[in-house]
């Protein structure tokens, strides 16, 4: 029961910093930030994994390791499952929640290529927490059910060490996905195959070069592009098959933000 209190205390700060980060990502952009702060909310959905890993996880383990050390006796089970009840159905609701959000999104994609490619962190701290809560409370039952079953209070502390394991896989699992967006993650394969099929669509275009993508938060990608144009497309010419290119590109991706057309002749 100390581990899921433990795990509460650490789920209510992540979603306080969830908050924050989805706040600061919504601000405009300015000359310190030209391309706006949309990645506020890769950041702070990595402090939510440092979080959830020594808040959650470390104190879970180590309580359970305590337990196991120096058993007591374990008192007060009927207000420990009303508790864990009640959690359960809280757990639940906010679970659905998530869930329906990030199916939303995946549409038909496999569930696990959904968790490692999703860019919107949010959705995954909040989808993997829940997750991992109601596979705690029921850790937590287990134990206790097992203790009143064998009269030992070792399976409270066994209970306690496996919260904390799962929470520390958990965490593990966020922290390595917030990485690779933190550090500049470009568009998946299928997007960037889009946009160049919608670049060689545009008539003015013999070829597309090298082609680099970088999200810059959930729902902004930024798109740099090299073209091969048509010979003598200069000036006015060159600007209107440039917006055209442009208008492509966000046909397909519509997430497109700020695109940077090269000629490879430039």
């Amino acid at each position: 029961m100390l581990a899921e209190a433990f795990h509460s205390v650490a789920d209510t700060g992540n979603q306080l910093l969830l908050l924050r980060g989805m706040a600061v990502a919504r601000k405009g952009r300015s000359v310190q930030h030209p391309f706006g702060r949309g990645k506020e909310v890769y950041f702070w959905s990595f402090m939510v994994a440092v979080m959830l890993f020594v808040g959650g996880g470390a104190l879970a383990v180590q309580r359970g390791i305590d337990a196991l050390r120096h058993p007591h006796e374990v008192t007060n089970f009927f207000a420990s499952f009303v508790v864990l009840g009640i959690a359960v159905i809280i757990e639940s609701l906010s679970f659905r929640v998530a869930r329906g959000e990030f199916n939303r999104e995946r549409g038909s994609r496999r569930l696990w290529r959904s968790l490692r490619s999703t860019k919107d962190t949010s959705v995954l701290v909040v989808l993997l927490e829940d997750s991992a809560a109601i596979l705690g409370l029921a850790f937590a039952a287990t134990g206790l059910v097992l203790t009143i079953v064998t009269g030992s209070a070792v399976w409270d502390g066994i209970a306690s060490i496996l919260i904390g394991v799962l929470l520390g896989l958990v965490a593990v699992l966020l922290a390595s996905e917030t990485k690779e967006l933190l550090v500049g993650e470009a568009a998946t394969r299928a997007d960037r195959a889009a946009i160049r099929a919608a670049v060689l669509s545009v008539g003015d275009v013999e070829s597309v070069g090298r082609l680099l993508t970088m999200h810059l938060g959930p729902e902004e990608v930024l798109v740099n592009v090299e073209v091969d144009m048509r010979d003598g497309f200069t000036g006015d010419g060159a600007a209107a098959a440039v917006r055209r290119i442009e208008e492509a590109i966000r046909g397909v991706l519509p997430e497109a933000g700020d695109i940077f057309v090269e000629s490879v002749d430039a």
